[in-house]
């Protein structure tokens, strides 16, 4: 591990100021994902800023009828939290799909956001890789590319977004509330993480010296009709082959709003506003859910180890859309691909 100073902020105001005092600083707060970066060699910040401390760890209603998250909420308080459990019980779904209970208890709501890939050929520095070393090249291009994305890629980068979270906050269509040295703004999620495009380098439109302060969930939260369905190699501590988070709302048989985003299968959670209105006045049914999935999936392009991962997201989607329909959400007991 290389050598790095250390700091603790005691607000966010102050984490910001240090992050932009310092070029090459990271924030740290369970350090879940940056640590083992770290070790890997892969990261190698200057200085770390410890912004566990910071008072952001409440779980609160807004105004409008919606919960403002902080951003060191834990993410194994958060999918217990009786608001969100009872709310919003897709994206506990989704919290609960992801990696282990142990990591959980130290996991950060923020933290969750900003995980990086977990492409093999991010993680192993011998290996070229413009993530890591911007116009070095892709080795998942021509290599073992099973868990890569085939939707949204580029010849850059071809990784995928790890978070369960993550796909279920954009289905709800969260917002993210940051600080930095210019003051506050709120990104709507949609706009958060990016696409590889040509700066693969860049996981989201974040500033290098902006600290997430809060996600705020909308009031709508689906609590009726929806599901979070996860396909991987193992039961437990796995990261999604392909994931689906589906909601909706229902006018006896036919659909008023949906909403559908896929983990898995892209360098963001992959949403298309078009395809869920396409849906409204449909009835809800396998036919209108096939209908769906292959509009989703329309631009699809799979690598030589990934291919099939677009027949199992078009199996994945119209699964999830009828436990949805159904209120019968997915038991986290049968996620797994044999």
């Amino acid at each position: 591990m290389k050598a790095f100073t250390y700091e603790r902020a005691k607000t966010p105001q102050e984490a910001a100021a240090a992050a932009h005092r310092v070029p090459g600083a990271k924030f740290i707060a369970g350090g879940t994902n940056l640590i083992d970066l770290m070790k890997e060699d892969v990261e190698r910040p200057s200085r770390l800023i410890d912004i566990s401390r910071l008072p952001l760890g409440s779980v609160e209603a807004t105004a409008d009828g919606g919960v403002r998250i902080g951003a060191l909420v834990p993410n194994s308080d958060l999918a217990y939290h009786p608001s969100i459990a009872q709310r919003y019980p897709m994206l506990a779904s989704a919290i609960l799909a992801g990696a282990s209970a142990q990591l959980r208890n130290m996991a950060s709501t923020g933290g969750n956001l900003l995980q990086r890939t977990r492409c093999f050929y991010f993680y192993d520095t011998a290996t070229p890789c413009n993530k890591r070393a911007p116009g070095s090249g892709c080795s998942a291009l021509d290599g073992l590319n099973r868990m890569h994305a085939v939707l949204g890629a580029s010849e850059h980068c071809i990784a995928t977004h790890p978070s369960d979270m993550c796909v279920a906050l954009a289905a709800l269509e969260a917002c993210v509330h940051v600080a930095g040295p210019a003051g506050e703004r709120t990104i709507a999620f949609a706009d958060f993480h990016r696409l590889p495009g040509d700066t693969p380098q860049r996981d989201t439109n974040l500033g290098a010296d902006e600290i997430v302060t809060a996600i705020e969930l909308p009031p709508r939260g689906f609590a009726d009709h929806y599901t979070y369905l996860k396909i991987r190699d193992r039961l437990s501590y796995a990261f999604a082959l392909v994931s689906v988070a589906a909601a909706m709302e229902l006018d006896g048989d036919r659909i008023k709003i949906a909403r559908l985003a896929l983990g898995g299968v892209a360098h963001k959670p992959w949403r298309d506003v078009a395809v869920e209105a396409s849906l409204a006045g449909q009835p809800a049914n396998r036919t209108a859910f096939a209908a769906a999935a292959d509009r989703l999936l329309r631009d699809a392009k799979g690598h030589a180890h990934n291919a099939f991962k677009i027949d199992l997201a078009r199996r994945a989607i119209v699964r999830a859309l009828e436990q949805a329909a159904k209120s019968t959400p997915q038991s986290q007991s049968s996620k797994v691909v044999r």
